[in-house]
């Protein structure tokens, strides 16, 4: 594509839900970004303008019955003279799209074409709730925005690197071959942009042994060796792996069919129990982290358990990936509990001794809510970082490295 291309639209399809980021990438600066919600329902608008906040819409009511008449409002708006930032839709070079599963089909980004979009179609079965709504917002795009490339970018396809005794679950082979069942993690994009940003603060070392704790209402942590992913922790669905916020993470799978007859559950109830109901949720009757925090602070006993639940759990998880690899030369938090909970990156660190982890505790006290840097002490033997993840910006850069290229 002739030219440099200067303003992408970022754009994540919920089944109920359009979240997007127009983002300048002379600067890499966000335009403007927003949320439509309950798409087909009470359907809202929120709209912001980092720059101008006089141009913020709030949780607006609008009419959105489908994900096309979402996109039409987001557009609408972002021209409008009184809330927008550009003077035409035609500012617009191309459009990046957040897509929760690839398979095994993709190991990178890729323009979007009908290929694509049947591969996309393929992999629904192990994207049930994302993958037809990602698709949904493509084909919203398409229609609205035609001639506009339209770049898919899989939070999958990081872990595509992974060995195959990394993947592999200890199940008939047949299921892999029939059905595809394999670890496959997610974060991906989240993942990719941190350890980047982590091996140049390393200083670019031609080899590099990385831990990267993604925490939030979702969380995963993976192995980055050489940057590229080793291991993760989510597998199949986003389900495996430490405790979440609504999620149970690994335990052991006798409990499903124990359950299923003791409370009489279906496949699907007893999916919503460990998707929806459980984690921190599950545990206190809260997924918010910050409540949890104060709770426990309070000396409520089942929010101090989730802390040393989700302590002990890191622990392990970036112990084992440290011997894994045959060594650690950094760890990353980041995500939202990541980036702001410097007392489960004090916990971890001091559990973290024994391989030469140290931090500075006053510099990673002021870590939250924001700045990020490095909190190991200049003594440590494994650097450690807070790095604050940009999983739209990621989208971002790989949709103007691809469209640029055609």
């Amino acid at each position: 594509m002739e030219g440099k291309i200067l303003k992408i639209l970022v754009v994540n399809a919920g089944s109920s839900s359009l979240k997007y980021q127009l983002i300048d990438m002379e600067n890499e600066s966000v335009l403007a970004k927003g949320n439509c919600e309950q798409i087909g329902t009470e359907s809202t608008f929120t709209h912001k303008v980092p720059a101008d906040e006089t141009k913020n819409i709030k949780s607006k009511p609008m009419e959105m019955p489908d994900h096309a008449a979402a996109l039409k409002i987001v557009l609408d708006t972002l021209v409008d003279p009184k809330n927008g930032v550009i003077a035409s839709v035609k500012e617009i070079d191309a459009v990046g799209h957040r897509v929760l599963h690839g398979g095994e089909k993709f190991s990178g980004s890729v323009l979007v074409d009908d290929k694509v979009e049947e591969a996309i179609k393929e992999c629904f079965d192990l994207g049930p709730l994302h993958n037809p709504a990602n698709l949904t917002g493509i084909k919203a795009c398409q229609e609205i925005m035609p001639g506009v490339p339209q770049v898919a970018v899989f939070d999958t396809g990081f872990h595509q690197t992974m060995p195959d005794y990394a993947y592999m679950y200890a199940l008939p082979y047949e299921y892999y071959e029939k059905y595809g069942i394999r670890r496959y993690g997610f974060h991906g994009t989240s993942h990719r942009f941190v350890s980047k940003k982590c091996i140049e603060l390393l200083g670019n070392p031609e080899h590099s042994k990385i831990v990267t704790c993604h925490l939030g209402n979702g969380s995963s942590i993976s192995a980055v060796v050489d940057g590229k992913c080793f291991d993760t922790t989510m597998g199949v669905t986003p389900l495996e792996g430490i405790m979440m916020g609504t999620r149970c993470g690994s335990i052991d799978p006798a409990i499903v069919p124990i359950i299923m007859k003791k409370e009489g559950l279906t496949p699907d109830q007893m999916d919503t129990v460990m998707n929806k109901k459980s984690g921190m949720l599950g545990l206190c009757g809260t997924s918010d982290n910050r409540t949890i925090e104060s709770r426990a602070k309070e000396g409520d006993q089942r929010a101090k358990l989730i802390e040393s639940m989700l302590c002990q759990q890191l622990t392990k998880y970036i112990g084992g990936y440290a011997a894994a690899m045959g060594g650690l030369d950094a760890i990353v938090f980041t995500g939202g509990i990541g980036e702001n909970n410097p007392q489960y990156r004090d916990r971890v660190c001091d559990k973290l001794k024994f391989m030469g982890v140290e931090i500075n505790y006053e510099i990673n006290d002021k870590l939250k809510r924001g700045p990020e840097g490095e909190i190991s002490t200049p003594n440590s033997k494994v650097k450690v970082y807070v790095i604050c993840t940009n999983e739209e910006l990621m989208i971002a850069r790989d949709t103007k490295e691809i469209v640029e290229a055609l």
